[in-house]
């Protein structure tokens, strides 16, 4: 299947190209990139050299040949290619947030206007998978509420308020140098950071309401001296105790066919690199409070990994064909 990524440039984009790598199904054709256009695809993505030889390209949407493209664009941008690719037939994952709302909440959320809006599935597989199957073009979810998600699913309808404290590795602000990435303001530092006005927060309330929850959501993310990765606290306020037996039963019908996750302790080392997300949690004494923790890689089941997921259930291939491999530990 010739396999077409708008954006590869990007470390998602690079990722992407890793994991397709293996795919037995995939055949990479395109990697468009503006400002590299006419440049080998291994020039910026050194770890690929001798696996890829490609360059990048700037074509018109209208010019991509491929049978899947994907879109590794920030907002704004993938409404651009979205709506011509699908009339096109090109089936496609989106990875920006422009179809991951209701138009009324994405154009409050982003302050913008959208120019091409459709419905299209929330690419979270473990929520959405039927949906996904019959879809042409899915909105692959943002790495926050792909990792918080995750962790307070089980827990939706008993839930009375989740606050979700969430610490990722420095890749999840992408390439561009800036202040906040600088070196020194991140090294041996903890940095709090849109602290009540995290754009991801719309997704998070969005996936518990489709859960039939009414529970309170907050989110607080924070920047960590690391590269990779995404550990999610979830601090769920229970509407009435519960015991440790029915919150383990909770958890385990939840994700019992489930295989990218996993109940166990969660810590980046286990999933990094990885499509696994993992996830352990604790009972407050008096059974109000749950705490549980999930890790993710950020850029994998935050990004590529999950995108390359969605293609596999949308093209009715082996869900796992391409991304089943271990996390890097140590």
């Amino acid at each position: 299947m010739d396999i077409a990524i708008v954006g590869a440039s990007g470390y998602a984009g690079g990722d992407l190209i890793r994991l397709l790598l293996t795919h037995k199904e995939a055949n990479i054709v395109c990697a468009t990139s503006r400002k590299l256009a006419g440049t080998p695809v291994t020039k910026d993505h050194i770890h690929l050299k001798n696996l890829i030889d490609i360059e990048y390209t700037n074509p018109d949407v209208n010019d991509i040949d491929a049978d899947f493209a994907f879109l590794a664009v920030p907002h704004t941008a993938a409404m651009q290619y979205a709506g011509q690719l699908k009339e096109r037939g090109i089936k496609t994952v989106d990875f920006s947030a422009d179809y991951r709302l209701p138009l009324d909440v994405y154009e409050k959320t982003y302050g913008v206007t959208h120019t091409a809006y459709f419905k299209a599935p929330y690419g979270l597989p473990e929520l959405h998978r039927e949906e996904i199957a019959k879809a042409d073009f899915v909105a692959n979810p943002g790495c926050f509420p792909t990792g918080a998600t995750l962790a307070a699913a089980p827990m939706a309808k008993f839930a009375e308020t989740i606050i979700y404290d969430s610490k990722s590795g420095v890749s999840g602000a992408g390439d561009s140098v800036s202040e906040t990435t600088h070196y020194p303001n991140v090294d041996e530092n903890i940095n709090p950071y849109k602290i009540t006005v995290h754009r991801h927060v719309p997704e998070m309330r969005q996936e518990m309401a489709f859960l039939g929850s009414s529970a309170s959501v907050y989110f607080t993310p924070h920047l960590l001296p690391a590269i990779r990765g995404i550990i999610t606290t979830a601090h769920i306020l229970l509407k009435e105790p519960m015991t440790k037996e029915e919150v383990a039963a909770a958890y385990e019908e939840f994700y019992k066919d489930e295989h990218f996750v996993r109940l166990q302790h969660a810590k980046l080392g286990g999933v990094r690199g990885s499509n696994f997300c993992d996830i352990n949690w604790e009972l407050e004494a008096d059974g109000r409070r749950l705490v549980a923790v999930s890790a993710i890689d950020n850029l994998v089941k935050g990004a590529a990994g999950q995108a390359i997921q969605n293609m596999n259930i949308m093209c009715g291939f082996d869900e796992s064909e391409g991304i089943r491999m271990p996390g890097m530990f140590p």
